[in-house]
């Protein structure tokens, strides 16, 4: 018996020799007779000779195994049942290309074909194939499996009742098939339009399968689905399906979109990606519905016209309104960017008018150093927003912004250049810039401990009112700070001199034509810092003491005859009262002879560096009284001349004494008055994952008095709450609410949102926006997304699934 192992070497090197991929049998076949005593196993011998170049084992407790390779001919010891190798020598186990078989019986013809009975394995590279028997035809490399067949290959798997397989082509045939498939999204360096990877598993059934190829599979009468497969609540059925992991697209034709066994959507022929990545084709619908547009139903088409290029076409119908075209395209080279967006709509059914909007961004590197931009932006008519969209942040704009931008960095210098003008949906229009040329540098480490920095400007202001000054301005910058800081305290003078001229066309009434403004501007910041630990609410803090003060000195030069082109009033705040400005833009450089004041302490966890409070006082002390102002010459009167000597006092507090919840407050207080002119106070408790409360209170005297609360939370069941409310305590009305509720399913492949917004930009217009989205892991959504809303009107709001990417626009 011994001489079997090396008989069958020698047809083993015959056949290769010969081309064919030879049969081997492994030496846990040739058993020699083990020493007798307790738990010895009684070898069992072949069922044929040699010489009939047949395998024949019996059926045991014990698998056997066949492989491709050359045997070791040397005797070896008999492994145990849970371990006994399939094949041994010149190949080892996992070589490429081996092949390998265990059943609890094997017979067969050598060259011609191999039976594999009872717990049947063939195994080759990263392919398994399990039946109850496997029939292999070693010339054509082909095995037929019967009985509880299971292929499983790299991260996917596939079961049936028969199959019949080419290995080395993939090609064959699966009898009711079921299957799962794995797969890892891919982006590319160059793919910026995606997201983060994320893994995908794809799973279904159907009557039959065909293999036709690596990675290519073909269903009949078949579902796919991101669900676990035994019970997906949702699935693609189709009368034929095509699965290409190569491109990783799926392909159906005679297909609906099923949810929870209620059809929901029908396609003569689509096509849907595997992997979340993107591709071209018909995406799933939006709907949603508001009192400006109705009924509102969104059919994108998305083309992935390159890795570096795609574009979406949307016609959307609103039941209000008509039919609109909207397209968007979008553009990554390795120097530039950009998205042009148009819509249209040919006759609004309530206004009668053609409507439109147009909106072009565009990134440009010319050089290394040299940068251009284009930004425009144009709607038809003032109400387009209102009327169209169901967005507070979108309805409430009143500038769109038209402008082009150069912009050079030369190191410690730069230059920019831009043109600039609005189109004005609400209020005054601002003025254009055409052009305006900005020139910045700055230098440290000076002689002395000096640090120098330049601030130049031109520009030339014009406006569509014919009434309003026009002309050119100006400015010259320079300044000049000598920074000294040590431990404990610091100390920093600075001296700076504001040169501005103007050309004007024609001046205000009784004013200037040629102006020129020249005025020195003193400035000295210092502060100290004290520190000590402090044991408060059972932990160790330490606590600092950092009191500032801050002084700046600019005489009073006549400024009512100079137009006011881009200037306005900071708003009155922390970050106002240690400015040497008192306005932006450089039209008005106010007279100042003022000190500011204010101390700050804070807890500081030693331990973590953590800020647990801050709390800060403010005061602005002045020495003279105002004389430049906003008002101009021959025009009404905008602002009232100061004549107090110091100013409200400001306070404003932040603390995180707990890791879940938050306060933020700010308050300004009329010493004058004895009243407050402006209070807002947020607290945020965030306790979890989705599980967010926020309430917040704002009031500024004679303007607004507001209550906002908002939250998220579970409300168990695997539903989630959601929801914001604003109202105006002023004005005795709700100027903003939303209320919905969120369910993630216990698989976690499908998701429902459902949102209702009311919003008010003013008593007399309101619009109501119904938000209802069924998003299905791995294939898009159906429905118009709550998302952004919720985002950016409940602080701390997290997404109740892991983000999925999307390869179309608006997303969320």
């Amino acid at each position: 018996m011994k001489i079997l192992p090396l008989l069958l070497c020698g047809l083993s090197a015959a056949v290769q020799a010969g081309g064919m991929s030879p049969l081997v049998v492994a030496p846990d076949l040739v058993r020699a007779q083990p020493a007798a005593g307790a738990g010895a196993v009684v070898p069992a011998p072949l069922s044929r000779p040699a010489s009939s170049q047949a395998i024949d084992a019996p059926v045991g407790t014990n698998p056997v195994g066949v492989g491709v390779g050359r045997p070791d001919p040397r005797p070896q010891a008999r492994p145990s049942a849970a371990t006994a190798p399939a094949a041994s020598g010149a190949g080892t186990p996992g070589t490429p290309g081996q092949t390998e078989v265990r059943a609890l019986r094997i017979t067969g013809v050598r060259t011609v074909e191999l039976v594999a009975e009872g717990d049947a394995q063939m195994r080759r590279d990263d392919i398994v194939l399990t039946a109850d028997r496997l029939a292999y035809d070693e010339l054509l490399d082909q095995v037929t499996a019967e009985g509880k067949v299971r292929v499983e290959k790299g991260d996917g798997w596939l079961t049936g009742s028969w199959a019949q397989l080419i290995l080395h082509e993939w090609v064959g045939e699966l009898r009711s098939p079921a299957y799962s498939f794995k797969r890892r999204s891919r982006l590319r360096d160059d793919d910026r339009f995606g997201a983060e990877p994320v893994e995908v598993t794809g799973s279904g059934r159907g009557d039959a399968l065909l293999f036709e190829g690596e990675n290519q599979y073909r269903l009949a009468n078949a579902t796919w689905s991101t669900c676990e497969p035994d019970d997906p609540a949702w699935y693609i059925q189709a009368e034929d399906l095509e699965l290409d992991y190569d491109r990783e697209i799926g392909r159906a034709r005679g297909s609906k979109l099923v949810f929870k066994d209620v059809p929901i959507l029908w396609w003569p022929w689509i096509e849907f990606p595997l992997a979340e990545q993107r591709q071209s084709g018909f995406l799933v619908p939006t709907v949603g519905m508001s009192n400006k547009t109705g009924l509102d139903i969104s059919v994108p088409y998305y083309w992935n016209i390159a890795p570096n290029y795609d574009a979406t076409l949307a016609p959307r119908f609103m039941g209000r309104r008509g039919l609109q075209l909207a397209g968007e395209f979008r553009y990554l080279t390795p120097v530039s960017q950009g998205q042009a967006r148009l819509e249209w709509l040919p006759s609004d059914r309530v206004s009668g008018e053609r409507r439109s909007l147009a909106s072009f961004q565009h990134q440009q590197m010319l050089s290394p150093r040299l940068y251009a931009s284009v930004d425009y932006n144009g709607v038809s008519d003032d109400q387009y927003f209102e009327d169209l969209s169901t967005r507070v942040s979108v309805a409430s704009k009143v500038n769109l912004l038209r402008e082009a931008r150069l912009h050079y960095n030369g190191g410690w210098w730069n230059l920019a250049g831009l043109v600039q003008s609005y189109q004005t949906l609400s209020g005054d229009d601002p003025y254009r810039r055409l052009p305006q040329i900005q020139f910045n540098t700055g230098a440290g480490n000076l002689p002395g401990g000096a640090q120098f920095a330049f601030a130049g400007e031109y520009a030339r202001f014009a406006h569509a009112d014919a009434d309003r000054a026009e002309g050119d301005r100006l400015t010259l910058y320079p300044q000049v700070s000598f920074p000294f800081e040590r431990p404990g305290y610091y100390l920093t003078p600075r001296i700076s001199l504001h040169h501005t001229r103007y050309e004007l066309d024609h001046p205000l009434v009784g004013g200037r034509k040629s102006i020129t403004r020249s005025l020195p501007i003193l400035s000295v910041d210092g502060g100290l810092f004290f520190d000590r630990t402090v044991h408060l609410f059972g932990h160790d803090y330490q606590q600092s003491l950092e009191p500032r003060l801050f002084y700046v000195k600019v005489p009073y030069s006549r400024q009512d005859d100079i137009p006011v082109f881009d200037s306005a009033r900071y708003d009155f705040g922390f970050a106002q009262i240690f400015s040497e400005m008192r306005y932006a833009g450089g039209d008005r450089i106010a007279d100042s002879n003022q000190l500011t004041a204010a101390v700050t302490t804070r807890l500081i966890e030693p331990a973590t560096g953590i800020e647990r409070l801050r709390l800060t006082l403010g005061q602005r002390y002045y020495f003279s009284d105002q004389r430049v102002s906003l008002n101009e010459l021959g025009r009404t009167p905008v602002e009232s001349l100061r004549t107090s000597r110091r100013t409200d006092l400001l306070a404003a507090l932040s603390s995180r004494m707990t890791p879940r919840t938050a306060i933020e407050s700010a308050w300004q207080y009329s010493p004058s008055s004895g009243l407050t002119e402006r209070f807002n106070f947020y607290v945020r408790h965030q306790r979890g994952f989705a599980k967010a409360l926020n309430f917040g209170y704002r009031f500024s005297r004679d303007v607004l008095e507001d209550l906002d609360v908002s939250a998220q939370w579970p409300l168990g069941g695997r539903w989630y709450g959601v929801g914001r409310i604003t109202r105006s305590l002023k004005e005795k009305r709700v100027t903003e609410a939303i209320g919905g509720v969120e369910y993630l399913s216990e698989c976690g492949c499908w998701i429902l949102r459902t949102a209702v917004h009311r919003f008010a930009t003013n008593p007399d217009r309101v619009t109501n926006a119904l938000f209802v989205q069924l998003e299905l892991k791995g294939l898009g959504s159906v429905g118009n997304s709550p998302l952004s809303l919720l985002r950016r009107s409940v602080p701390g709001y997290g997404r109740i699934d892991d983000p999925i990417s999307d390869r179309f626009f608006g997303a969320e």
